[in-house]
């Protein structure tokens, strides 16, 4: 086909009547714009130009064709400042224009209604913003196109609410509608991550004081960028509060799998604010870190998809999120030591530090991240609670803080952003302005956001300190209380320069002290803000510390001996044998209570400087340290779960709780004692010395231990079966889903059934919602999965670990081994956990080319598995499967060789 000289002619003449009426109107606003529609006919106005001529727009057709124009415009036309400007003047006429629908009914028609217009603009924000998203930055750092493309950046994403609509949910609805969308995700993302290089190019340049060479000062450059930052960003988070946003983001490949939001995390975290450094500027980039924080809070607590578990799941992006958990740490080491007088009076900073904090007990509570954290943070943790009292109660324990934080939403504006930008970078402009968004401030009660803070900073020590076996890495036991004790001995107050420490109190005894104001604060914060069960983990810690710490005051041989007996076996290792959990189950069925977790506080020990009692030895410490850990373990096992489900999820991958300690005495400011008098530093440094062959002697001195007789006992034990438990389900809810699991074993991708399931668990026991179900089953998943790539074959004597009738049901013991087939028998793991039940296939002979007497075996038929079908098999091999599916594949059922010393012959009736 051919175009004749005319069409050419005519296009070319349209084009340019295009650019005319675009530049004549970019600066017109929506108000006046309908003042001259209402005098005009079929919508084609007369304007006068700034030479005095006369010219007449067609409006309808102008809004229907300014779409495509402004593409074809980017497509074509040199990358320069002029072409950005262009661009921005089309924005603008397109927001004037769009601001116009609201007023009139036949914009409304074209904006609101007409489905192509839609698109096309639609279409345009996407293209614009992918072109944005890969700009490369060049030029010096206060390059008018860094002002001109930050400033279109923020005007792309804010022309949506102009044409789609005003409501988040709206705009998310449209945008998952679009196929797509993906691309807006990238787009959108990388180039706000453009636009803070800017920033953070301009603001290094900024501090060493580089001048302007034009009227435009540096810092009303700073201040600019600043605030087109911090709309683009906004829009973004707006965005990331919508529950259906944020769950099709966290399938986003690029974005959440590769790392490229921890990439745009660091670099706004990175930003650094010097001293000096205007207030208004201070205050942006402030609420900048806020809410990054606050978007990857929103991805952290996601019901669908563990974001941590993605990020995780490669080497590089599992390094990128501890380098921005690191820059976390950082910005809550500077936070913690500032005293709270630093915030810059009557600006909103955001709610960095709240957030911040909530972030690092996400950290705290993950299994990939919490090591990481009592290696970088501990310190910190240590130094506060080694402030001089005075100082610690005034920060952590009053509802009355001299300064909190306060947020704050930026009102864009993109008409008055683009009359900015386009007039002070102009080369004759004489006179620089000033343009600074008004604020909608959300603030906190002073007394809510102390309790907030308080809460969490509990949280870090209950998280940090707990460990459950089967989800803990072994390494982690006692990690934490180990880190701090050695962090006691360090000088920490370069830490905290905002703050006094006590140099004539030892620094245990101000801890202790510290410890003891907070943990009777916490109680008062209950229920509304800590939980009881952090409040009890607190007061293990706090036990255990002082039960470590050694009398000449200082604990620096107790952890000399922890790190020596990683080479060697030590008195921990030795007591840690002894089978203190059969020694508690039969204290407890002797009628005694058992023992409680924490040990007394001396009662000389403020007097004494914070040392202990004489009597106790260095080996005392650690026989008091592991029976704490042993009975809460006991207590873990006896509420009733197996020890699979002993975890509490709250949208974390690799969740660590610890539930059943012990309540101590109303008055928080003393711990009782590990038993009674009887339970003496002697008595325990035996116990630590005893040989495997005095375990008999040891559980008589153990069952003869018992608390003495409380009238308050009844009431106590009443309030601890009404606490909470950190487990989510109880046996018989666990069976339910394991056995729903055999048939659909997809249960956590389909949100439909995840609630029915729910709903039918919640009928059989405490309530259990959807996403506490979700988490339960990955983090099942992921247990598992662990266990398989382990593939560690049981040895044919470890029986270390009792199990407890509740979890077997009506098995006899474990030297009742199978004689015949057709016995109903249980199997159990290495933990002593529960892997299914079935029928005895085969218990003498050869099978499969292995002698079963030889090996201690035997065959069975699995009816009913407790766990996944894809664990691996102790015996594994090509003929009889590695799995159990693989097993049921091969034999029709699931048939697998297992070893009589983890078989249980079940009771006949």
């Amino acid at each position: 086909m051919r175009i004749s000289k005319e069409e050419t002619s005519s296009n070319a003449s349209q084009v340019l009547g295009l650019i005319s009426s675009l530049k004549q109107l970019q600066g017109v606003t929506s108000l006046d714009l309908n003042k001259l529609l209402r005098d005009a006919e079929n919508f084609t106005i007369q304007h006068s130009t700034e030479k005095g001529s006369l010219l007449k727009i067609d409006l309808e057709k102008l809004a229907r064709s300014l779409p495509l124009h402004l593409v074809s415009v980017l497509i074509s036309s040199k990358k320069d400042e002029d072409m950005f400007k262009y661009l921005l003047c089309g924005i603008r006429l397109l927001h004037s224009l769009c601001d116009l629908s609201s007023k009139n009914s036949k914009f409304e028609q074209i904006f609101l209604d007409d489905v192509k217009v839609e698109e096309q603009l639609i279409d345009m924000v996407f293209f614009m913003l992918t072109y944005l998203g890969g700009y490369r930055q060049e030029g010096h750092a206060f390059s008018r196109v860094h002002l001109l493309h930050s400033t279109l950046v923020a005007c792309n994403l804010y022309l949506l609410t102009g044409f789609i609509s005003t409501q988040w949910r709206d705009i998310v609805h449209v945008l998952l509608a679009h196929p797509k969308v993906d691309i807006f995700m990238d787009a959108a993302f990388g180039s706000v991550r453009v636009v803070v290089r800017c920033l953070e190019t301009t603001l290094v340049a900024y501090n060493k004081d580089t001048s302007m060479e034009s009227n435009l000062t540096a810092e009303r450059v700073v201040f600019y960028l600043c605030q087109q930052c911090e709309a683009s960003l906004q829009f973004l988070h707006s965005l990331c509060q919508q529950k259906s946003f944020k769950e099709r983001l966290l399938r986003n490949k690029e974005l959440c799998g590769k790392g490229s939001i921890l990439l745009l995390a660091q670099s706004i975290l990175k930003l650094h604010i010097q001293p000096y450094t205007p207030s208004r500027i201070t205050a942006s980039i402030s609420r900048l870190k806020a809410k990054i924080l606050s978007i990857l809070l929103s991805l952290c607590e996601a019901e669908s998809i563990s974001y941590l578990d993605e990020v995780a799941s490669s080497t590089k992006s599992l390094e990128l999120s501890k380098s921005v958990a690191l820059e976390v740490f950082e910005l809550l080491k500077k936070a913690f030591g500032r005293n709270p007088g630093h915030l810059t009076a009557g600006r909103p900073m955001g709610f960095v530090q709240l957030n911040a904090m909530r972030l690092a007990d996400i950290f705290s509570d993950d299994s990939n991240f919490r090591s990481y954290m009592i290696l970088c943070f501990t310190e910190v943790l240590t130094a506060i609670i080694s402030l001089s009292h005075g100082d610690f109660l005034s920060c952590w324990c009053s509802s009355n803080l001299s300064e909190t934080e306060e947020d704050a939403s930026l009102e864009y504006d993109i008409f008055a952003a683009v009359g900015w930008v386009l007039h002070n970078t102009s080369p004759d402009v004489k006179d620089a302005t000033n343009l600074e968004f008004n604020l909608t401030r959300n603030s906190m009660l002073k007394a809510s956001y102390a309790h907030h803070r308080t809460s969490l900073f509990i949280k870090f020590f209950a998280n940090l300190h707990c460990f459950v076996p089967n989800v803990c890495e072994e390494q982690e036991r006692n990690l934490f209380v180990l880190k701090v004790l050695e962090c006691l001995q360090m000088d920490l107050s370069n830490l905290l320069p905002g703050f006094s420490f006590d140099s004539d109190a030892p620094k245990f005894a101000t801890a202790s002290k510290n410890l003891r104001s907070l943990l009777s604060h916490a109680e008062s914060l209950i229920p509304n803000f800590v939980n009881v069960e952090d409040i009890q983990l607190l007061r293990v810690f706090f036990g255990e510390l002082q039960s470590l710490f050694t009398p000449n005051g200082s604990g620096r041989n107790c952890v000399q001996k922890t790190q020596d007996s990683k080479f060697g076996e030590s008195s921990w290792d030795k007591f840690y044998k002894l089978n203190i959990n059969e020694s508690y189950q039969e204290a407890q069925s002797a009628g005694g209570r058992p023992l409680p977790l924490t040990g007394k506080e001396p009662s000389d020990l403020d007097k004494k400087g914070g040392k202990v009692k004489e009597g106790m030895l260095e080996n005392s410490s650690y026989a008091n340290l592991e029976q704490c850990k042993t009975q809460a373990e006991d207590k873990v096992q006896g509420n009733g779960s197996n020890r699979q489900s002993q975890v509490e999820n709250k949208g974390i991958s690799g969740k660590t709780a610890l539930g059943g300690a012990r309540d101590t005495d109303k008055d928080a400011h003393k711990i009782e004692t590990s038993g009674s008098d009887a339970s003496s530093a002697k008595g325990k440094n035996a116990v630590a010395h005893m040989d495997n062959s005095d375990l008999s002697k040891s559980n008589e001195r153990l069952k003869k231990v018992t608390v003495k007789e409380n009238p308050e006992d009844e009431k106590s034990e009443l309030a601890q079966r009404k606490k909470r438990k950190r487990t989510i389900m109880n046996d018989e809810q666990v069976l339910m889903i394991e056995r729903a699991l055999l048939d659909e074993p997809d249960i956590h991708r389909n949100a439909a059934s995840l609630q029915s399931w729910a709903d039918k668990l919640s009928s059989n026991g405490s309530e259990v919602t959807s996403s506490q179900l979700k988490n339960w089953l990955n983090n099942r998943k992921a247990r598992l999965a662990r266990t398989a790539n382990k593939d560690v074959r049981p040895a044919g004597d470890d029986v270390d670990h009792p199990i407890s009738d509740r979890q077997i049901g009506s098995a006899l013991g474990p030297s009742d081994s199978p004689n015949g087939p057709g016995q109903h028998v249980v199997l159990v793991g290495v933990q002593g956990e529960e892997i299914g039940k079935g029928k005895v296939f085969q218990s003498h002979g050869m099978w499969n080319g292995k002698t079963l007497e030889e090996l201690a075996t035997c065959v069975v038929d699995v009816c009913e598995l407790r766990v996944d079908k894809g664990l691996r098999l102790p015996y594994s091999s090509e003929a009889t499967g590695t799995t159990f599916a693989e097993a049921q594949t091969k034999f029709g059922v699931m048939r697998v060789l297992w070893d009589l010393n983890k078989i249980l012959v079940l009771r006949s009736d």
